[in-house]
């Protein structure tokens, strides 16, 4: 930060996820006396500000709780109800969430206001030769289908391994399928799927990839999928077409705001369906490139100028 702007930097201890975060938050606050506290991460302080405001990125704990450990849900079913009375105002970045927080929660709607999340200048159609060395680097084929997110259960994995043994059943030219992002919880169902499938040497695990490599590898894939049950956003979907990749994404939740009619929506309980638009993508090369640029197109609309924005004016109109 440069030394004459408005900010600086303070380091406070709260321990994440745990019931007793806000009031750690809280003792880190009090000595600040802020005007205004924006909690990223859902969870207010109890006190040391005037103001406070939270950003809720999604409601699968409350959607899909069979989706979580039970202290992640122990947790979140303590946290989140008192955090939304807290909280004087909310920012969701998708209409779905809003949605869902007035239908579970019965939060007002004007408490809610809606920033569509921008994306990474960095993901963009890339030269091919910084391309071909990230793929030689990180051992990638010429040509690959890709997943990029956290393993864990509402990423509908499973899902996606029973649609690409499908596909790999009627097109045994069927490319390589790239699994690229880190373990999260739960996922031991989906190493043992890929075994019972018998997909071992047709998949590619690629855990933690640096994140300045991930656009050279949204741009080396023939197509991207997103086969989620539920997404707060879908931040894989816009990066990807941003990138000029053709995207395969799931019907349910917000994403489908994101991806609008420039990709191709699947039911996430389908692997017939999802297998059949793998093949079209993967056969059909006017189709791809329509998705190629269309995608391009819808992209370019999601900045994080306009998320900026949207964020400034809930402050200012907290402080009227």
């Amino acid at each position: 930060l440069a030394p004459s702007s408005n900010f600086c930097r303070v380091n406070a201890y709260t321990p994440s996820h745990y019931w007793l975060e806000r009031w750690t938050l809280s003792a880190e606050l009090i000595r600040l006396r802020l005007d205004l506290f924006h909690s990223p991460d859902t969870i207010p302080p109890q006190a040391g500000a005037r103001r406070k405001v939270i950003t809720i990125h999604d409601l699968h704990y409350l959607l899909y709780p069979q989706f979580m450990t039970a202290a992640s849900r122990r947790y979140y079913k303590d946290q989140i109800a008192w955090a939304v009375r807290a909280a004087d105002h909310i920012l969701v970045s998708s209409r779905a969430t809003q949605h869902d927080l007035i239908r579970l929660l019965n939060v007002p709607e004007d408490k809610i206001t809606v920033h569509r999340l921008g994306v990474n200048e960095a993901f963009r159609p890339l030269a091919g030769d910084i391309i071909k060395e990230c793929r030689a680097r990180l051992k990638l084929p010429e040509t690959y289908i890709l997943f990029v997110g956290t393993f864990e259960p509402r990423k509908n994995i499973p899902g996606l391994l029973d649609a690409y043994h499908r596909l790999c059943q009627e097109m045994p030219d069927t490319p390589p399928l790239v699994l690229a992002g880190r373990r999260g919880w739960l996922f031991d169902d989906i190493f043992a799927k890929a075994a019972a499938l018998k997909l071992a040497e047709r998949l590619i695990w690629l855990e933690n990839v640096p994140t300045a490599d991930l656009p050279a590898v949204y741009n080396g894939a023939s197509v991207l999928v997103l086969p989620s049950h539920y997404e707060g956003f879908g931040l894989t979907a816009l990066e990807a077409m941003a990138c000029g990749t053709p995207v395969i994404a799931t019907n349910r939740s917000s994403v489908p705001e994101v991806v609008g009619d420039a990709g191709l929506l699947i039911d996430p309980d389908d692997p017939a369906g999802i297998a059949d638009a793998l093949k079209h993508v993967l056969q059909d090369s006017e189709l791809s490139a329509r998705m190629r640029a269309n995608g391009l197109a819808r992209a370019a609309t999601f900045t994080w100028r306009h998320t900026a924005e949207k964020v400034l004016q809930v402050y200012r109109d907290l402080w009227v």
